[in-house]
């Protein structure tokens, strides 16, 4: 069986909900990305046996397989086939493993994975009767952005909780303390901003066109413990969850370029040893990523003592801290060292690609090292991969 590589990796910046990338479609967003990867590697875009990309939305402009229609966006001849995944916020992480999974069984010698989602233009639906004319009364109109809608009632309630809810439930159950997570918040923007000035991104970002988007536009350089603690609560009268120390509400796009030894003439920015997914109570989503990183190592045949860094995105600090306080072998100073997503932003479908993608830059500049890519997903799944340089 061979082995797979990641040979690049660029994402957009990450804007804000309604900011700077809010009039651009998603399929557009992809094809940002598509196009940008192609042109940064000199790689003829016929050579794609298939363009593998997350979303996790899928309700409005991305509604009918966002991954060919931005390859065609894109200028990708029409033989190169897409498929869309969805794991929710997992998606294009998702997509990475199910790209390196092809090359490795031999079904395929280079795969553009990634996601793209824009949270801005996610639309509001309405659920259709099932009788030719409904019966008397207002229909429920959902907002597609984010959390649940149209619940199965089949379901326990207390796994159809918001993944707010189930931030101060972990919060609470690993006795994570408001001041714990404000200043776990406040590390992620000092980070990415650091990690902006110092040029960490510049290798990995490509601009969308008619937009000035310099970096992610969630980045606040003049927080404070004291901004983040004026914060309310989100979740519960006496919770500690706030908007400051929770991810996003995003748009952007991510693309990794996969293939075997040797696909192209440049050389890889890191291998992909090992991926896992598990799973748990959905109402306690947040910590499935430990066990998933767990046995990506074991599959890696490494520990955590191999580990160079993490890249864990931040759903919630409350849930980046239980897992770190769950791995116990873990230096908690070696995950997320140029910020995370409460900082940089977490639109759902691209946050696995950017995540990948820039521990395999991150190999790349260190030239050796270990890393752990991991995240949580909602109704309680985990993803992880591991790479190594």
């Amino acid at each position: 069986m061979t082995a797979s590589f990641i040979y690049d990796a660029v994402r957009t910046p990450f804007g804000r909900a309604g900011g700077a990338l809010a009039d651009v479609r998603p399929d557009d967003l992809a094809a940002t990305v598509m196009k940008a990867t192609v042109e940064r590697t000199g790689l003829d875009p016929a050579r794609i046996d298939d363009v593998v990309f997350g979303d996790a939305n899928q309700a409005g402009e991305d509604n009918r397989n966002v991954a060919r229609f931005g390859a065609l966006l894109a200028g990708f001849p029409t033989t190169v086939t897409g498929t869309t995944v969805n794991r929710l916020c997992g998606s294009s992480l998702d997509a990475v493993i199910q790209g390196s999974r092809a090359i490795e069984s031999g079904d395929a010698d280079v795969i553009l994975a990634g996601g793209v989602e824009s949270m801005s233009r996610a639309p509001y639906v309405l659920e259709k009767s099932p009788k030719p004319y409904p019966a008397i009364g207002n229909p429920t109109l959902w907002n597609t952005a984010i959390g649940w809608r149209m619940v199965n009632r089949a379901l326990p309630k207390e796994w159809t909780i918001s993944n707010g809810e189930s931030a101060e439930k972990l919060a609470t159950i690993y006795g994570i303390s408001r001041d714990d997570q404000d200043a776990f918040a406040l590390r992620s923007h000092a980070l990415a901003a650091a990690a902006w000035a110092n040029g960490a991104y510049d290798g990995e970002i490509v601009q969308v066109a008619g937009h000035e988007l310099a970096r992610d536009e969630g980045i606040r350089d003049d927080t404070t413990l004291e901004k983040l603690g004026s914060l309310k609560a989100l979740f519960a009268a006496d919770g500690t969850v706030t908007a400051g120390n929770s991810s996003s509400i995003n748009d952007g796009a991510s693309a990794v370029l996969i293939g075997g030894e040797g696909a192209l003439d440049a050389a890889p920015l890191a291998r992909i040893a090992g991926r896992a997914a598990f799973g748990n109570d959905p109402d306690v989503f947040g910590v499935a990523p430990v066990e998933a990183a767990n046995r990506a190592l074991a599959k890696a045949g490494r520990t955590w003592a191999d580990v160079s860094f993490v890249e864990l995105n931040e759903a919630f600090s409350s849930q980046s801290l239980a897992c770190i306080r769950l791995w116990d072998q873990l230096d908690p100073e070696t995950v997320n060292i140029h910020g995370g997503a409460i900082a940089i932003g977490h639109p759902l479908g691209a946050s696995g690609g950017r995540i990948i993608g820039h521990a395999a830059h991150e190999l790349a500049r260190r030239g050796s090292g270990v890393a752990v890519v991991t995240l949580c997903i909602g109704v309680g799944q985990g993803l992880a991969v591991v790479l190594e340089r």
